[in-house]
């Protein structure tokens, strides 16, 4: 990029928002996607619509690839800029104000996950998707990835509360997608398109989400079971009698004990021969109600060889408990790089998948440590590289993985649940789409961004 153009960027954003240092493009060229780091050639962060419009105008004339950049959390390298160009942070975007009257709220797209839902909370409110990055993700990357949460099971993911997107088309044009109404039957559903396209056809600007009344009451157990598979097994039953849980959570028991040994705070003993837990909650605002749930839920739990059923009596045992399955991925990334993939199936398939993962995981001589939305049959497989040679990481790990989504696929599941293809599982997209459908996913790309130049290079295959 000339200085010229550079020169142009600089005008449009001021002095404080432009980088070019390499510390500062080495901090913005990575996301939590194993250790990959893909710096932009320039950073910038501009502070409007209008100046993200101006960009875009530059760019698209000088066909400038540029990469919007979030919070950085993300698993399918999104965020990567692996063309070089312009990575554009939206952190400026970041206010929020709440519509009491109408449940609403207006966004922008670098709001902290859990900023929002604190701040909704203060209103007696409540917003439930709730990521396990939710302490540093953003809003905005949450409606890119289409993000889901430990909640999803009972309240649905982020698609199923945005109602209206103030959007920069990669042309520069600013438009809405919607309106900010409950139902909206006019057109086709331009808002939902950009829900989950992880920043290939627009940059967000302004999200309109809405909100639920607050819940009062909730009742959480820890359940050890003694064999892996039971534990998901149990799973589908606990729905077939009747229960929707406002989360279920799957933990194998790598997963388990890697978190205590990060987390220093969290003591929790536990039996040698215990293969696998589930993290139950049921909640609601009438006490006696959520009893009679968890009630059933035992009487379910009968059919299966458990352990000692832990109920978490206080605050800070139900936080402890949360924070121990919230942190499993960062206590697998300390001891190792890793590929996590995120596979969903329906919930009754979950034994199945977990069966074939560790038969695959032998074949190609890799460990993997399984845990995730069991409720919504999302199970996450983080393939840990530990001493494995970097050959082998390189060219068997993923045969392995094509299997692992194959099967995923054969039980009429697919390949991601909420961490989206972004740069690492493009090419695994023949799995799930046949040919037809790709082309139709490139040719909506083409109508958007006519000079592919909005993040280039994610979800769709290098080959179609």
């Amino acid at each position: 990029m000339d200085t010229t153009l550079l020169n142009r960027l600089k005008s449009i954003v001021g002095e404080s928002y432009f980088f070019i240092d390499d510390e500062t493009r080495y901090h913005y060229g990575h996301d939590e996607t194993e250790d990959f780091n893909f710096p932009p050639t320039v950073v910038v962060k501009p502070g409007s619509a209008e100046e993200i419009s101006q960009i875009m105008i530059l760019a698209s004339e000088h066909k400038i690839p540029v990469v919007p950049i979030g919070g950085r959390t993300g698993l399918s390298g999104g965020a990567l800029s692996i063309y070089g160009g312009i990575g554009l942070s939206v952190e400026r975007l970041n206010s929020i104000e709440i519509d009491e009257k109408n449940l609403q709220a207006i966004l922008g797209p670098a709001v902290i996950t859990q900023v929002f839902r604190e701040a909704v909370n203060e209103k007696g409110l409540f917003y439930p998707p709730d990521p396990s990055s939710q302490g540093s993700c953003t809003i905005g990357g949450n409606v890119a990835e289409n993000s889901g949460g430990a909640r999803a099971v009972k309240y649905g993911v982020t698609k199923d509360y945005v109602l209206n997107l103030e959007v920069v088309l990669p042309t520069g044009e600013i438009i809405w997608t919607g309106a900010n109404t409950l139902k909206n039957s006019t057109g086709y559903n331009l808002t939902q398109l950009m829900v989950g396209s992880e920043g290939t056809l627009g940059i967000i600007t302004k999200i309109v989400m809405k909100l639920l009344p607050a819940v009062s009451h909730n009742i959480l157990m820890l359940v050890p079971f003694f064999r892996a598979e039971q534990a998901c097994e149990a799973v589908a039953e606990i729905f077939r009698a009747g229960i929707v849980p406002s989360a279920l959570e799957f933990m194998e028991r790598d997963a388990i004990d890697w978190g205590l040994k990060y987390l220093d705070s969290v003591n929790l003993i536990i039996k040698d021969e215990v293969e696998a837990h589930l993290l139950i909650e049921v909640d609601g605002n009438q006490p006696e109600m959520l009893f009679a749930e968890a009630e059933k839920i035992m009487a379910v739990l009968e059919q299966f060889d458990t352990d000692e059923i832990l109920f978490a009596d206080t605050e800070d045992q139900k936080n402890a408990l949360w924070k121990l399955r919230r942190t499993v991925a960062e206590a697998v990334k300390s001891n190792s790089v890793y590929k996590e993939e995120d596979t969903v199936v329906p919930r009754y398939e979950l034994p199945v998948l977990l069966k074939g993962i560790k038969q695959i995981g032998k074949k190609y001589g890799f460990q993997s440590v399984c845990y995730g939305h069991a409720g919504d049959g999302n199970l996450h497989v983080n393939i840990i590289k530990g001493d494995m040679p970097e050959e082998n990481w390189k060219n068997e790990v993923p045969k392995g993985i094509r299997e692992i989504f194959e099967l995923t696929v054969s039980l009429k599941g697919t390949i991601s649940g909420e961490h989206g293809i972004g740069f690492v599982q493009k090419n695994y997209m023949d799995i799930a789409f046949p040919p037809v459908q790709l082309q139709l996913m490139k040719n909506i790309k083409a109508v958007f961004d006519p000079n592919n130049i909005l993040n280039p290079g994610k979800i769709l295959p290098d080959t179609i």
